[in-house]
């Protein structure tokens, strides 16, 4: 297995961010904050308090994306208030997003929890209008074109609508060092999908296909949910259902503890959604 390896631009940030929490040094005006360390290397910045509405809009900024950083919010948890300090991040556990490829990935992981034929009638329901053979990479969005909506704005406008809204009531501000925010959660080490997969540079490699096809990007984490904007969703239950299908491979307790069919998730979670909001149990 690979690791993703830092960038020497990449470490340089860091140990500024070191020594220069605010990151005045790189072009930054940051909250109070620190430099997070595991087993002795910098893994990412984060800050010390709750921020508020504007701060993501804030933060992704030029001067960031030189620094090779990405940023993103963690929210924490009654008992894992702050998880990302508490709860062992592994980098070094996972590959590299770059050895995988989304289709694949997906349909190993369609075919690991479509019910057994067993189930009958009722296994069959759940997966609707799809049979047990994946069904295929959906058809991707509008994105780029004249009237495309910007990811970026969609992204910070959803996580102020979050903020606002209290779902996530305390964020705080994180720093990772990553080429894209697809990679985020693998540069970080995050263990969120753990009990669907070790391996976050598989999870990485969707979500970049989503960053691709749909103007998906990381929005939020939290020990094991994932808050993704969407800027170009399916905007038919037609065109949503193949996209919960990948949903269900994805994350299949979004279904299975949630909406209970693919059809009603398609409906419910998917058609029209600037949000995509996932959890692993």
């Amino acid at each position: 297995m690979s690791k993703s390896p830092k960038s020497p631009k990449v470490h340089r940030s860091l140990a500024v961010l070191g020594g220069d929490p605010q990151g005045v040094g790189l072009g930054l005006e940051l909250p109070a904050g620190g430099v997070l360390s595991v087993r002795g290397e910098p893994l990412l910045w984060v800050s010390d308090g709750a921020v508020g509405v504007g701060a993501l809009a804030a933060h992704r900024s030029p001067a960031l994306a030189a620094a090779g950083l990405q940023a993103v919010l963690f929210q924490g948890r009654r008992g894992l208030e702050e998880w990302w300090r508490d709860r062992e991040l592994r980098p070094q556990r996972m590959s590299d997003p770059d050895d995988h490829h989304v289709e694949p990935v997906l349909r190993e992981f369609w075919h690991g929890v479509v019910p057994d034929p067993e189930e009958g009638e009722e296994g069959e329901e759940i997966i609707a209008p799809f049979g047990r053979d994946w069904p295929g990479l959906a058809e991707a969005g509008p994105v780029g074109g004249a009237d495309a909506a910007d990811p970026e704005v969609v992204a910070c406008e959803l996580a102020d609508e979050l903020i606002g809204s209290g779902s996530l009531p305390s964020p705080r501000l994180a720093l990772v060092p990553a080429a894209r925010g697809a990679d985020v959660p693998t540069a970080m080490g995050w263990c969120g999908p753990t009990n669907h997969e070790n391996d976050t540079a598989r999870i990485s490699a969707v979500l970049r296909s989503w960053e691709d096809r749909f103007g998906a990007r990381v929005v939020a984490l939290g020990f094991d949910e994932l808050y993704v904007s969407v800027a170009a969703p399916p905007p038919t239950v037609a065109r949503a259902l193949p996209v919960a299908a990948e949903h269900f491979a994805f994350a299949p307790d979004n279904i299975g503890q949630g909406c209970g069919t693919i059809r009603a998730y398609a409906d419910e979670a998917v058609t029209g959604s600037n949000l995509w909001g996932f959890w692993w149990d």
